[in-house]
């Protein structure tokens, strides 16, 4: 999952909503240098990670794609998810997007300092170019799309993949739907565990 989900997936604890957030910063074993419960936000985020690319449904997602995008086909299908979430987000939250989105970025800049500077670096980006709430809309997935290519040099070929959400929109969401809901159950039981260590 991307972004908007590995948030949300964080519910209302903070540390949980830092580790989460940062996790694909932190390399290997790094994360015993965190307190305990951002600790466990990063490794929810690697469960989370896990989770997702064994499920029979996100393989069968993967799937659905152009072969041209190779090992790159996860990336592909997580930023796919996000668009769903995010345009199904009153589903999921009865907090508006946009106003979930200013406090998530406010929350983040005020606790610049716990963020690595990878992360540092790319939230002015993030929250200038307003991503959480850009993945609601095809354009917003496409230019995010594209920016990710270009970060590849273009070798990824994830600029021409809103061209397959476009081909199979629908099949996707229904994925997205019945994958979520395995995913929230997954991630609560895993949080828990995480949590009582």
């Amino acid at each position: 999952m991307n972004f908007l989900a590995h948030l949300y997936l964080s519910e209302n604890n903070k540390d949980i909503l830092i580790g989460n957030f940062i996790s694909d910063a932190i390399k290997g074993n790094k994360y015993k240098s965190y307190p305990p419960e951002i600790q466990a936000g990063i490794l929810l985020h690697r469960e989370i990670d896990t989770y997702t690319d064994t499920h029979s449904i996100v393989r069968k997602s993967k799937r659905r794609l152009n072969k041209r995008y190779n090992h790159y086909s996860g990336v592909v299908i997580d930023i796919f998810y996000d668009h769903f979430l995010a345009k199904n987000w009153k589903n999921y939250s009865e907090i508006p997007l946009e106003l979930y989105a200013e406090n998530i970025y406010a929350f983040f800049q005020n606790n610049i300092t716990l963020l690595p500077n990878e992360v540092q670096n790319f939230l002015p980006s993030m929250i200038q170019y307003n991503w959480l709430v850009n993945y609601a809309s095809k354009e917003g997935i496409h230019r995010i799309l594209t920016g990710m290519d270009r970060r590849t040099n273009e070798i990824s070929k994830m600029k021409y993949a809103v061209e397959d959400l476009k081909l199979h929109y629908h099949k996707f969401e229904s994925d997205f739907t019945l994958f979520f809901k395995d995913l929230i159950t997954f991630t609560q039981q895993k949080t828990i565990t995480l949590l009582s260590k």
